[in-house]
């Protein structure tokens, strides 16, 4: 924000500037552990395969050596690089499922994504880029100090049938 958030008073709500001034970008990217919970997270300057790679490297350190990952991607294409692929041909235990165009919901780290944004960023007033890795940081840091799995109030059946017909109403649109 150009300005500082004014904070709620008896009778008046909260206010800000509707303008920003943009002090730069950092990219986030973020592994659920959906049993517990838990989240790595990794930051960068920027969002190509590199630092994806290296994201993907941190994955491979933190998680047990005895466990597969199963990690659930947009289509963004950083994702599906050759230099990525070929990462993931010398390590079998990655296995990368990439969600349809438009069904983020379907990946539970966008959920956490959505806490992060709602209860720490959105009312934040970052006046560069080291501030807002910071309460990212901190924000991961205190999650993952008292993690909460997310779960489905729906059963996968309830989602499907919701999906299909979706796609039934879709298709017979004569479009």
């Amino acid at each position: 924000r150009s300005q500082p958030v004014l904070p709620m008073m008896p009778g008046v709500p909260e206010r800000r500037s509707h303008d920003y001034v943009r002090a730069g970008t950092t990219t986030l990217f973020a592994a659920l552990d959906t049993a517990t919970g838990k989240v790595i997270g990794s930051l960068h300057r920027r969002h190509r395969a590199v630092e994806f790679k290296k994201f993907l490297l941190k994955l491979d350190k933190e998680v047990p050596a005895d466990l597969e990952v199963h990690l659930i991607l947009d289509n963004y294409v950083t994702h599906k690089v050759p230099a990525v692929k070929t990462w993931l041909a010398a390590h079998p235990r990655f296995h990368l499922h990439f969600t349809p165009t438009g069904s983020s919901w379907l990946n539970l780290v966008e959920r956490w994504f959505a806490e992060l944004t709602t209860k720490k960023l959105r009312r934040g007033v970052h006046r560069s880029v080291q501030a807002l890795e910071h309460d990212i940081r901190a924000w991961l840091a205190d999650w993952n100090e008292h993690p909460r799995p997310f779960v489905w109030t729906k059963t996968a059946d309830e989602i499907l049938d919701k999906v299909a017909a979706y796609c039934r109403r879709i298709s017979d649109s004569g479009h």
